[in-house]
């Protein structure tokens, strides 16, 4: 797996690339999650879960854009969609992010951006029987929803591909995280 993409600076968002980078990114980010995983490094495992989800997040915005921007109410969100929400996908905003793309056509995507915030937490806190700190109660409910997202996600990259211009380099990189899903699922 190359993972030196990861440390190259993105294309501008205005630019074609943007969208295929940012899937690519979130396949090899996938794929480390599996990987962390397999070694029972499981908020690792999380993070790079949750990280994986923020780089799709970032493609969908992308992609989708001018249907957002028709759907914002003010001028300022617009702006803010332009030059803040597509380059950065903040965290605090991820949830308001997926609700609308939700309005745009993603139907379920925010409860998906729940369960991926959900592992952001668990990656900093970790497991937490009294459920204050984090959501899941050990390290096993983690597991669970790591690889549920992971599914979900090469399931929406998968509807993806004929609206992106679909790369070799992307076509590897979605048969080596499946080839990893299918590792964890033996192994968990």
């Amino acid at each position: 797996m190359n993972t030196e993409i990861l440390e190259k600076p993105l294309p501008k968002p205005t630019s074609e690339d943007y969208v295929g980078m940012r899937l690519l990114e979130s396949l090899i980010e996938a794929r480390l999650a599996l990987e962390f995983l397999n070694k029972g490094l499981v908020r690792n495992s999380a993070g790079k879960a949750f990280q994986s989800w923020r780089a799709l997040l970032a493609a969908l915005l992308r992609l989708e854009l001018d249907k957002l921007l028709k759907v914002a109410r003010t001028e300022e969100e617009r702006k803010w969609l332009m030059d803040r929400a597509v380059p950065r996908v903040p965290t605090s905003r991820m949830k308001a992010l997926s609700q609308l793309l939700e309005d745009v056509g993603y139907g379920g995507l925010s409860a998906w951006m729940d369960k991926a915030l959900d592992l952001h937490d668990y990656q900093y806190n970790g497991p937490d029987p009294g459920m204050a700190l984090s959501k899941y109660r050990s390290r096993k409910e983690a597991v669970v929803d790591v690889k549920l997202i992971i599914n979900e996600l090469m399931r929406g990259i998968e509807k993806l591909k004929p609206r992106v211009k679909w790369s070799n380099e992307l076509e590897n990189a979605f048969k080596a995280l499946k080839e990893e899903v299918n590792k964890v699922s033996k192994s968990y």
